[in-house]
């Protein structure tokens, strides 16, 4: 197992100047983003027309022993705004051709949320089964537009050689183990899921307990090592869906933290270990969005407890083989 990072965090750097970070940090696995979300990327997407880029990013990371764990494109593309979903879904297609040429195994991506009909203009979460109209509007969500789009792109990333890995984030249809494993019963094995604990945490899903639920369906196809931290007495007002902005933190139910500040050491030494029993022996990809400290100080203290804390022998037998 070893321990990367998400160079997002550094979207304001050249990707030499990102690798050079990653390197003084001990790091040699880097998550390279190729749009959406992120921002601007370090993985240009119109490489795939210049065979000379993609030989100097190459050149960049063999110089260093570097390698790239996977490409990020998250995104929603399932968004209602024909423009917008194509643009999305057009940058996750590329992504995936540019992981072929690269050889990189995983692309990263959000299983995205539709609207709530063939006009309408923004994202539709839906929450709960009541009043009826809600089911009605997630199952034709389902039907209609979630495994028509997911089981022809992954088919489309099976004959390219490539692996999605879904991150389970609230406001997409996949948030949770169980309608991560719909979504892979539905598309098939070339979807999983990059396992993001943050995400788990504020919806009170123990991120334990998901690795043994999604590890025994071989679910697990790459790791963010981002930390949650819960404020009770908050949440207690507020509840877990709290949408007022990540950096009014004293008014929050819960904010993202770095590894180590939600949960401590023991925490993340069983997380580490119940991944490694389940099978799982890649990379831990930092991901930092903590609006409490400096990107610096974030990641020097995530990366050094989690260099401490991996497990470098050989991969055990998984627990219910």
């Amino acid at each position: 197992m070893r321990v990367g990072v998400f160079t997002a965090l550094w979207g304001n750097l050249s990707l030499t100047e990102a690798l050079d970070k990653a390197l003084g940090l001990g790091l040699t696995t880097v998550e390279l983003g190729t749009g959406n979300y992120p921002g601007d990327p370090h993985c240009k997407l119109s490489w795939l027309e210049q065979p000379a880029q993609v030989q100097r990013l190459r050149t960049e990371l063999e110089s260093r022993g570097i390698s790239i764990s996977a490409l990020s494109c998250h995104g929603n593309p399932l968004h209602p705004q024909q423009g917008t979903r194509e643009a999305f879904a057009g940058t996750t297609r590329q992504t995936i051709l540019l992981a072929e040429k690269l050889g990189v195994r995983t692309v990263i991506d959000f299983a995205g949320c539709p609207g709530d009909s063939d006009t309408a203009q923004h994202p539709n979460w839906v929450t709960c089964p009541w009043p009826p109209e809600y089911s009605d509007l997630l199952k034709w969500q389902w039907e209609q537009k979630v495994i028509p789009y997911w089981r022809d792109l992954a088919a489309f990333a099976s004959d390219h050689g490539v692996q999605v890995a879904i991150e389970m984030h609230p406001g997409f249809v996949v948030y949770s183990p169980e309608t991560m494993l719909r979504l892979r019963q539905e598309a098939g094995e070339a979807i999983g899921c990059n396992f993001d604990p943050s995400h788990l945490f504020w919806q009170r899903i123990d991120p334990i307990e998901a690795i043994r639920i999604l590890g025994q369906a071989g679910a697990i196809f790459h790791v963010h090592a981002k930390d949650t931290q819960i404020f009770d007495s908050v949440c207690n007002r507020t509840g877990v869906l709290d949408t007022k902005p990540y950096v009014d933190e004293v008014h929050r139910g819960w904010i993202f933290r770095t590894v180590g500040y939600g949960h401590g050491a023991d925490w993340w030494a069983n997380f580490i270990s119940t991944l490694r029993l389940a099978g799982y022996d890649g990379v831990l990809s930092i991901e930092h969005e903590d609006s409490l400290m400096s990107q610096d100080e974030g990641l020097e203290k995530a990366s050094t407890l989690l260099r401490q804390l991996i497990i470098r022998e050989p991969k055990p037998k998984v627990w219910w083989a």
